[in-house]
C-alpha cells in the first residue's frame, strides 16, 4: 500500500513530502491565505469579499482563511493521502473551522508529532493536572482522505485562524 503524505506550509511555501514513494510532484498543493473584507459596490451596498492576506492590512484580531487545494498527477489511485498544515505561531486556530469533504480531520498539540480527534487531546497544566485541549492549543491540523485520490482527482481543505 502506497502512503502519501502531503504537507502544505501556510507561509506560502509548498513542500510536498512523499513517504514510501520516490515520485516527484505526485500531488500538487497550493495554499492560499485570505481575509474577508467589507466593500461597498457601485449601488452603495455592502459586500463581503475575500482578498489575499499578503495584500490586505491584517491586524491582531483579524481572521485569516487558509485553503489548500490538492490535485493528483499520478496514473494510479493514491491511498492514505494526508495533508497537514501548521497553525502559524502568531495565530490561534478558530474552533470547528477546519473543513475538507471526504476527509478525517485530526489535530496536534505537540508541534505535529502526534494527531488525534479533539475529544482525545489532553493538555498537562501542572504536576498531575490535565485538562481537555482547547482550539488555542492546536499547533497543526491533518486531513486524511477517506478514499483513494484518483488520477486527476482534486479537492481542497481549509481552516481559519485569528491573528494574536
Amino acid at each position: 500500500m502506497n502512503r502519501i503524505l502531503a504537507m502544505a506550509v501556510t507561509a506560502g511555501l509548498l513542500v510536498p513530502a512523499l513517504a514510501g514513494a520516490q515520485q516527484k510532484a505526485a500531488i500538487d498543493l497550493r495554499t492560499l491565505s485570505q481575509v474577508e473584507v467589507t466593500t461597498t459596490n457601485a449601488k452603495g451596498e455592502k459586500e463581503m469579499k475575500r482578498v489575499e492576506a499578503a495584500r490586505a492590512n491584517v491586524t491582531p484580531g483579524d481572521m485569516v482563511i487558509f485553503t489548500t487545494s490538492y490535485s493528483s498527477n499520478v496514473k494510479k489511485p493514491a491511498e492514505n493521502v494526508a495533508i497537514t498544515n501548521p497553525v502559524p505561531e502568531h495565530m490561534v486556530y478558530v474552533d470547528r473551522s477546519a473543513e475538507g469533504a471526504g476527509t478525517r480531520i485530526e489535530f496536534s498539540i505537540d508541534g505535529g508529532k502526534t494527531y488525534s480527534a479533539p475529544e482525545k487531546l489532553i493538555v498537562t497544566v501542572g504536576p498531575g493536572k490535565t485538562r481537555p485541549a482547547l482550539a488555542a492549543d492546536y499547533t497543526h491540523i491533518k486531513w486524511t482522505l477517506t478514499k483513494p485520490l484518483q488520477p486527476g482527482g482534486k479537492g481542497s481543505v481549509s481552516f481559519r485562524a485569528k491573528v494574536k
